[in-house]
């Protein structure tokens, strides 16, 4: 890879783990709903018009959106408000073997040793995480997990789904389950417009950068990378995203780096490895 797409993935990198910490100081000044809502109203604002989609796409795009928009982005907001960002970024990232399991299941696909070891790793690694004490109470701790499954029902349904660009699939989405999402802040969540006329920069910064940079910036320099290169060589990337969260969230958020979190982090970081890296000799060029 280039020097320059490697910078570029490094940067789409420091984005997403840095979204974390963003995501955590904006539900301190916005109920997690709201701003869910407010982030994809502004996502399909931004992309819907420029990006149509044909009729007979909209049912399964109205499908991802309770899948990815509902149960995966409205889950990870709430899950965030009450976990440690480090430990919440740990969490989020069993989507990968949760999507390797139901790609099993459901797909067919042969599991192998190595990722057999892979999922043994991670799944380890979470119940080392599970006796320390950074580990959220067990309501978020599921929230956060189920966010991981929902991440994972969604990329199955991808796989198997119509070819949908990347932004488009992103706006529609978006605009689908801003209503789903406005409909649960109603139901469950009070203060709505206080918060909205109180909300300083934490707060509608938290808007604009899980909206612009994580949603549109991030993925359209990665699904651009993903278009000039292998996938086995740009996905490896995304293993430093947790390592950056948990370092950044020790050093802008005071949280800890006790024993458990590096042990269980580092179990579910060398399980994701397993799952994601492809292993073997290079094929020779041309």
């Amino acid at each position: 890879m280039p020097l320059r797409d490697l910078a570029l993935g490094l940067a789409v990198i420091v984005i997403w783990a840095l979204n974390i910490i963003v995501i955590k100081l904006g539900v301190a000044e916005l109920p997690p709903l709201l701003l869910t809502t407010l982030r994809f109203a502004l996502v399909a604002g931004l992309l819907v018009p420029f990006h149509p989609v044909a009729r007979h796409q909209l049912p399964f795009l109205l499908l991802l959106s309770l899948t990815f928009g509902s149960l995966h982005f409205a889950l990870l907001f709430i899950g965030l408000g009450q976990a440690e960002a480090g430990t919440g970024a740990l969490l989020v990232q069993m989507g990968t073997p949760f999507a390797t399991l139901l790609a099993v299941v459901f797909l067919k696909e042969r599991l192998g040793p190595r990722r057999l070891t892979g999922l043994v790793l991670s799944f380890a690694g979470v119940a080392v995480l599970a006796g320390g004490p950074t580990l959220p109470a067990p309501l978020p701790t599921f929230l956060l997990l189920t966010s991981a499954l929902g991440w994972a029902v969604s990329q199955l349904l991808i796989k198997r789904g119509p070819d949908v660009s990347p932004m488009a699939l992103a706006g529609w989405v978006a605009l689908f389950a801003t209503p789903q999402v406005a409909l649960g802040s109603w139901w469950f969540e009070q203060g709505q417009w206080q918060a909205l006329a109180e909300a300083g920069w934490a707060g509608w910064g938290a808007v604009f950068y899980t909206a612009v940079m994580s949603s549109i910036v991030a993925y359209g320099l990665w699904y651009g990378l993903l278009r000039r290169h292998p996938v086995n060589r740009v996905v490896p990337l995304t293993l430093l995203m947790p390592v950056l969260a948990v370092l950044l969230g020790a050093a802008l958020m005071g949280d800890s780096l006790g024993p458990h979190k590096l042990a269980g982090g580092g179990l579910v970081i060398a399980g994701l490895a397993l799952i994601v890296l492809r292993l073997g000799p290079r094929r020779p060029a041309g």
